[in-house]
């Protein structure tokens, strides 16, 4: 279980078994960790496949979570959700490193990154730190 104060990733890229994508990420340290009770509905259909969502598309998804694929798993359920205080990342600045994901030209999503700043995510999101990193 994760604790205020802890150091945690929010990872993208990396992909390929070979000739591996560049890793991109955000770094911050847990300021709190708000339990919710929360409304799964069905996942946005977008329509297209990963690689080609747009900046707005990679929004609406995040906005929608929790969410399910299956009318039959709508309903209720607990999500852990976590205040992380930025403290540092790496982001792609063009469509050749990389298409646009949830870290793109120094933002999260649709907010400018700076260090200090505190977003509201999903605790499913994350990965501890590594020791030493």
């Amino acid at each position: 279980m994760p604790q205020p104060g802890d150091c945690v990733l929010l990872r993208e890229g990396g992909d390929g078994w070979l000739l591996r994508a560049p890793t991109y990420w955000l770094r911050g340290t847990i300021a709190a960790l708000v339990p919710q009770r929360r409304r799964a509905e069905l996942c946005p259909q977008i329509g297209k496949p990963l690689a080609a969502y747009t900046r707005a598309d990679h929004a609406r998804m995040a906005a929608a979570t929790p969410c399910v694929l299956t009318a039959a798993a709508v309903g209720e359920v607990d999500v852990l959700r976590v205040q992380v205080r930025v403290d540092s990342w790496e982001t792609p600045w063009s469509h050749q490193h990389r298409p646009a994901g949830w870290l793109f030209r120094g933002q999260f999503l649709d907010q400018t990154l700076h260090e200090g700043m505190v977003i509201d995510m999903d605790a499913s999101w994350l990965e501890p730190c590594e020791a030493g990193s």
